[in-house]
């Protein structure tokens, strides 16, 4: 068929061009006059127009692919964290400025129409996010790159607080629909949940398994392209919805029984309802269950369907597909695959073994053992009987292959097993994956070297090829050209716009780092981002804050490693030397915090509990007088991180050494201007290297002596003992000063820090508050502040996901850019 019969003329990028195609949208898309639309309504018509402009480079690309037969990247993750689109993509596609002028021309605010979109919060925090920066950067750099996940209905909750404790309401990011997907009612698969499996010998005497009966829900395709820079190749993002075959029993209806009638379409649809269900139940942890291997089914299906659109044969499949699984999530792909090859295409087990082993690979982004995920066998062989056959076949395949080698002296290998044994026996899914990868990758120096000697240590030794590598980076398209654009125009001033190609052609500006007109312009910056946040707060939370205050900003997920604890317990140190010396000259700060707590994480949920109380006895005495404040912003997502970021001045980092993965906050932070006080954990030890150590502060104890501190039970009385600061604090804590009405309400907290820190929140204080005090120092003298500031902005091109993708290509992939 000859293409160019089909071939329409190319989308005016020109503001009348664009206008015209806005207003055509609002009225033939969107459906309404353009005197009576909403907000709303003109964000849909411009989204549209924009989602047009995309279409022909997805096509193209999409038959480039096909046409040179490269090799495709497949990235499966349970979460893709990709924010507000709108303002994205048109940064990407250099239409930005055509598009705010078309908007101001029909006398519409660009603004507000970037601030109704709602986030997609498809994802919970770091791993989705992370998600998210590697498909843009893999259409940056022309990889065929395609996601997979799931189209959560609610994604992760809404976050509010009732009398300072965290609160979860459904968040409903397409109750007005969603513009930038395309439904692919032609891509639907089915899959399979419980039923049983049936071992079948044909007429030639070969062994063959069906898996039959059980509940059956279809996968229902929807796609979102994603533009790279430039707008010269999109991806596809694909994100599966959970429907029933059979929308209503209308026997059952008839009958009155309306509940039964639709029973079957609610247990599908539940499915993709919501992101994280809790899993403290059995239900919820069957759910959650049902959530991987659905969107891993359909996605594998998917990959198989196109393979063997252009190929002839399965046997080749390693050499066109690079499969990534992001976490141990998506892990049930190693049988799915392989049950796919030998059940439903009658290849050989061996034979099949090998190309999963060839095709899969695996990105580990925890050393904490219960996020490796282990499901009750039990469980797998009601819900996937099939699978768990094979799981059981690649067990005993593994096993019985590494007792034959030499030097092993251990019968029994369990440290290996896939299966663990004792009270209650698991799948360890985060084994299952490993065995069944080419390449396992860490995503920090670190925690790649900590994976080999901690979760993954027997593994390691048996194969000690299969570790590397690749520390993980943000995209500078979305995390500074688009949520920093007065600090990208400082530097197109300073040098071009050329660094927009390559970030790493900033370093052509590091002359200017003693340059007191480049500095003052870069600390301008700086305030009128802080200034605009403290408009944001006033607003919204109804507290004035000063922008030459120190903005001190921890915003991540809440988890007892990530130690806010430890921020807060410094904060009420402060307040109480403040209250003890109000004549000092004290600087002034204000700690924000940001993020949620899982909903059962109990916890979690009661160190937010003592941040807002101590906020609200912080922030209305009259002694400290603005000296201090604190603030917990509700609702963190990717937008408010955009605002927040920018105007930090120091980026918490204070994990427990030894336990964060990577990071990407600390990257975001430190890549708009600011500095950061954190501990030798994660990439943190590489930013250092980079930024450069004199502009960087490291405080607390290192890995190994993280490892040796927990063989003490004496730690905390010792830390304690050394800290008059940290006894005061928790004595103030103890006696109800930020709890009046409930003096008990965090003896919790007070009693595990005194008795078992795991997390060794006391044994860093006294180096953290010390920490804190020279960073006093250095922000009240800007001659030394300004120039660290603008090194950390500078030197953070190494951390582009650019760079990540680069070398996933190269030396995973096995697709070089």
């Amino acid at each position: 068929m000859n293409e160019t019969a089909f071939a329409l003329p190319p989308r005016s990028v020109d503001t009348p061009g664009i206008r015209k195609a806005i207003l055509g949208k609002l009225i033939y898309a969107v459906g309404k006059d353009p005197e009576h639309a909403t907000v709303h309504d003109w964000f849909f018509a411009t989204a549209l127009a924009t989602r047009d402009r995309m279409v022909d480079a997805w096509m193209d690309g999409t038959r480039e692919t096909y046409v040179r037969d490269r090799r495709r990247v497949y990235y499966l993750s349970l979460e893709f964290l990709i924010g507000r689109l709108l303002a994205d993509t048109l940064n990407n596609l250099q239409l930005m400025t055509p598009t705010r002028e078309a908007l101001e021309a029909l006398g519409v605010d660009p603004d507000s129409v970037f601030r109704v979109e709602p986030d997609a919060a498809l994802g919970n925090g770091g791993l989705g996010r992370l998600a998210a920066c590697f498909m843009e950067s893999m259409a940056s750099l022309g990889i065929a790159g395609f996601g997979y996940g799931i189209r959560y209905e609610h994604g992760l909750f809404k976050q509010g607080f009732d009398k300072g404790w965290q609160v979860e309401r459904p968040e409903d990011w397409l109750a007005f629909g969603n513009p930038w997907e395309f439904e692919r009612p032609d891509a639907v698969y089915p899959v399979r949940f419980g039923g049983q499996v049936r071992d079948v010998t044909d007429a030639d005497g070969q062994r063959h398994f069906v898996w039959e009966g059980g509940q059956r829900v279809l996968a229902v395709a929807y796609d979102t392209m994603i533009a790279g820079w430039g707008g010269g190749h999109v991806n596809t993002l694909r994100l599966w919805s959970g429907q029933s075959g059979n929308l209503i029993d209308l026997e059952a209806f008839n009958r009155g029984d309306y509940k039964e009638a639709v029973g079957e379409q609610i247990a599908a649809e539940s499915i993709s309802r919501v992101l994280y269900p809790n899993d403290a139940t059995q239900a919820g942890q069957e759910l959650r269950l049902k959530q991987e291997y659905f969107f891993t089914a359909a996605s594998l299906m998917d990959i198989v369907r196109r393979h063997l659109s252009y190929h002839d044969t399965l046997d080749n499949l390693a050499e066109h597909v690079a499969i990534q699984l992001n976490d141990t999530h998506p892990a049930i792909a190693v049988p799915e695959l392989l049950r796919l090859l030998v059940d439903e295409h009658d290849m050989d087990w061996h034979r099949a073994f090998a190309i999963v082993q060839d095709t899969i690979h695996y990105t580990n982004h925890t050393l904490l053992p219960e996020a490796l995920e282990r499901w009750p066998v039990q469980l797998m062989e009601q819900m996937l009987p099939r699978h768990m056959q094979l799981i059981y076949e690649i067990n005993a395949h593994v096993l019985g292959t590494l007792r034959h080698l030499p030097g092993n002296d251990d019968p029994f290998l369990s440290d290996v097993s896939l299966i663990e044994e004792g009270y209650g026996r698991a799948v360890r899914m985060g084994h299952l994956a490993f065995i069944g990868a080419r390449k396992v990758n860490g995503v920090s120096a670190l925690h790649t070297e900590l994976m080999k000697k901690t979760v993954f240590k027997s593994l390691h030794r048996h194969f000690p090829d299969k570790i590397t590598n690749k520390t993980n980076g943000i995209t500078p398209r979305r995390w500074l050209m688009g949520c920093n654009p007065g600090l990208a125009a400082l530097y197109d001033d300073a040098m071009g716009p050329d660094w927009r190609d390559d970030i790493g052609r900033l370093e052509a500006i590091e002359p200017l780092l003693s340059d007191a007109g480049f500095l003052d312009r870069f600390m301008g910056v700086k305030r009128r981002n802080k200034e605009a946040l403290a408009a944001l707060i006033g607003d919204q939370q109804g507290l004035a804050v000063d922008p030459a205050a120190l903005f001190d900003v921890q915003i991540k997920r809440i988890h007892e490693y990530k130690r806010q604890l430890l921020n807060i317990l410094e904060a009420i140190a402060l307040y109480d030397a403040i209250r003890e010396a109000p004549e000092r000259d004290w600087p002034k700060r204000i700690k924000l915090f940001a993020g949620k707590a899982a909903p059962s994480y109990n916890r979690a949920k009661l160190i937010i509990k003592l941040i807002n109380d101590v906020a609200e006895v912080v922030n209305s005495d009259p002694l400290v007088a603005g000296r201090l404040q604190v603030l917990f912003m509700p609702n963190y997502n990717v937008s408010l991180a955009e605002r927040m970021i920018p105007a930090a001045d120091l980026s918490e980092q204070i994990s427990t050494a030894g336990m964060e993965a990577s990071g990407t906050g600390n990257m975001k932070f430190a890549l708009n201007g600011a500095l950061t006080v954190g501990t030798l954990d994660g990439a943190n030890v590489e930013m250092r290297e980079h930024v450069g150590a004199e502009n960087f502060f490291i405080f607390g104890l290192t890995a190994d002596e993280v490892s040796q501190m927990r063989t003490r039970r004496d730690a905390s009385r010792a830390a304690l003992a050394a800290s008059p600061e940290l006894t005061r604090t928790l004595d103030l804590i103890e006696r109800g000063r930020f709890s009046p009405g409930d003096p008990g309400r965090f003896r919790p907290i007070v009693d595990d820090l005194r008795n078992f820190d795991h997390f060794m929140v006391t044994a860093d204080f006294a180096a953290y508050w010390q920490a804190q005090r020279a960073i006093d120092e250095v922000f009240t003298d800007p001659g030394r502040w300004s120039p660290m500031a603008a090194a950390n902005a500078i030197r953070m091109a190494w951390f582009s996901s650019d760079r990540t993708i680069r070398e996933y290509a190269e030396e995973i992939w096995r697709c070089p850019v």
